[in-house]
């Protein structure tokens, strides 16, 4: 990109109020919006925002590939007054190369930008700074030394990842907590590559590991490890184990079946449905038959007694010679 901040777009939504094309309902709970944002990552999020705000730590916060909003939307609850939300994505613009062209064609064809801030503002009243463009766009727009936390889940090619967690580092401030994503999911070596140099040559150190992402800081780790580890031995949904490798302890976590996400509050959309809850029930259909069925003539009284007195056999005979004796339809009618 020639010119950052050509990509930056401020305010309002680029598009007009309304779902996104394609959408069935607007979501009412943070689960219906799409994306990958494991229930234990919702815990660590939770739990590491918290521990920052309870310690006074201020700061901004970014998250670098958005998606449909769903961990940006999680995020976007912890901004506090004073504080700034920059979130960056290409949404449905141009990559700055083949490589991230064809794996944004691939991976995120359904992305607009309209999808994710409509997403937002179902839950928050105010969209994020909104950086529409490559994620190399950051370091012109966010000040260096500026933000407690940082989501990185953009490209998965190595060299862009290379250049999102250098990024991260000149971004964020002395002890601020950076999340890098799909650092070893079997179909992106080059995050697992960039993620580990980093932790070897760069400076990185791993707070803990998630199924899916890296928690680390540039900082200490040891205060936020010792209070991570008190947090997680007093939970029960929680696999949890320890390992040394490269002068690095290494908090290694798992959720178990059992554990739930953190109450979110419901969107407007939800809020909605709670206060006027009663659904527009269809009405069944009723087929009317095109003709109505014949009336059974009433049996007589002696024939009700005949029928229920004798034998099967001989009420058989005489219904059948009964029959027979019936006169045939009358001409002419």
């Amino acid at each position: 990109m020639s010119n950052a901040h050509s990509a930056v777009q401020n305010g309002a939504p680029s598009g007009a109020p309304g779902q996104p094309a394609g959408a069935t309902a607007p979501p009412r709970r943070l689960e219906d919006v799409r994306g990958w944002f494991p229930v234990l990552d919702q815990v660590l999020f939770e739990w590491l925002l918290d521990r920052q705000e309870t310690a006074g730590v201020r700061g901004d916060l970014l998250e670098v590939g958005v998606f449909m909003g769903k961990s940006a939307i999680f995020l976007g609850r912890h901004l506090r007054p004073g504080e700034r939300y920059t979130v960056c994505d290409l949404f449905e613009g141009d990559a700055p190369d083949d490589a991230n062209q064809a794996e944004s064609r691939k991976s995120y064809a359904a992305l607009t930008r309209r999808a994710f801030e409509t997403n937002y503002l179902a839950f928050h009243d105010e969209l994020p700074r909104v950086l529409q463009g490559p994620s190399s766009v950051v370091p012109g727009e966010v000040a260096p030394g500026s933000c407690r936390f940082v989501h990185i889940d953009a490209s998965h090619l190595y060299e862009h990842v290379h250049g999102d967690i250098g990024a991260a580092r000149d971004a964020l401030l002395p002890d601020g907590v950076v999340v890098l994503d799909d650092f070893r999911s079997e179909h992106t070596p080059g995050v697992s590559v960039a993620v580990w140099e980093a932790v070897l040559n760069r400076g990185l150190r791993p707070i803990c590991l998630s199924t899916q992402k890296l928690y680390g800081t540039w900082g200490d780790p040891e205060p936020v490890q010792e209070e991570l580890l008190a947090m997680v031995r007093g939970r029960d949904d929680c696999h949890l184990s320890v390992q040394q490798a490269a002068g690095h302890r290494l908090i290694r976590l798992k959720s178990k079946r059992e554990m739930q996400a953190p109450p979110f509050p419901l969107s407007r959309y939800g809020r909605a449905a709670q206060e006027d809850p009663t659904p527009t029930a269809p009405v069944p259909h009723q087929p009317t038959p095109s003709t109505p069925p014949a009336r059974r003539r009433p049996r007589s009284r002696t024939r009700r007694i005949v029928v229920d007195l004798l034998p099967p056999i001989l009420t058989r005979t005489l219904v059948n010679a009964r029959t027979a004796l019936r006169p045939t339809a009358r001409q002419g009618r």
